[in-house]
């Protein structure tokens, strides 16, 4: 059993982080394609040693709050973290569409977290963000986000808590339009839910369960082009 975040502000760095897609375009759009930038994010995590708290996955964008282990006051690795994942994550989206050298990832816009509640605050903000985009009427329903995972190994008093805190007035570049429930969930309807995801900081599920959750939750569009994900995107080597 995964152990419960501590939910405090690292002494190295706290730091929320939102990257788009170039233009916004909607290339996560099909379950496959969420499953893979979730698996990605999680993996460089646990490779650069960020401890992830709270992220939401989205067709065109992503969210995610973690600690760094760097002592520098700028989180240096960030970067090179991101840069490992949108290059990866490019290159498959580019070859599933076959598509060459067309840009997918865009920037990303990160902010150090130096308040406690300011910090709380938004770990709500990214727990419910597929509620606030209207994807899902409650946030443990949504399957690329921390909110169930969240609410199976946190304390019931804690997560009350977070989740009571205001998130109106909070600076977030979130301007981005999703597409309706119906066009990119479709596909997962009537799919066995996968178990849920048991992630200790630094540690991910197995290239080997995930592979077969990536398996069964391919959407019709992707299935025959790329009926799995390939290992070497799944195990980052």
């Amino acid at each position: 059993m995964a152990a419960a975040p501590k939910h405090q502000l690292s002494q190295n760095g706290t730091y929320f982080v939102t990257a788009g897609t170039y233009l916004k375009v909607h290339h996560f759009r099909t379950p496959q394609r969420l499953e893979v930038l979730q698996r990605g994010l999680l993996t460089v995590t646990r490779d650069f040693r960020w401890e992830l708290e709270a992220w939401a996955i989205f067709s065109n964008h992503y969210h995610f709050i973690a600690h760094t282990q760097d002592d520098s006051a700028n989180a240096n690795s960030l970067s090179q973290m991101l840069g490992v994942l949108h290059a990866r994550t490019t290159s498959w989206i580019n070859r599933l569409d076959k598509t060459s050298g067309r840009k997918v990832s865009h920037n990303f816009w990160d902010t150090r977290l130096t308040y406690q509640k300011s910090y709380l605050a938004r770990l709500k903000y990214v727990h419910q963000n597929a509620v606030k985009h209207g994807l899902v009427l409650v946030a443990n329903q949504y399957r690329w986000g921390s909110a169930r995972w969240f609410e199976g190994v946190a304390a019931p008093a804690l997560v009350r808590s977070i989740y009571r805190f205001k998130t109106d007035a909070l600076t977030v570049n979130d301007d981005f339009a999703q597409l309706s429930t119906s066009t990119f969930l479709k596909a997962a309807e009537h799919r066995r839910t996968p178990k849920r995801m048991r992630i200790m900081r630094n540690t991910t599920p197995k290239s080997k369960e995930l592979a077969s959750c990536h398996t069964r939750n391919a959407s019709r569009s992707d299935a025959g082009r790329a009926s799995r994900v390939p290992d070497e995107f799944l195990t980052f080597n």
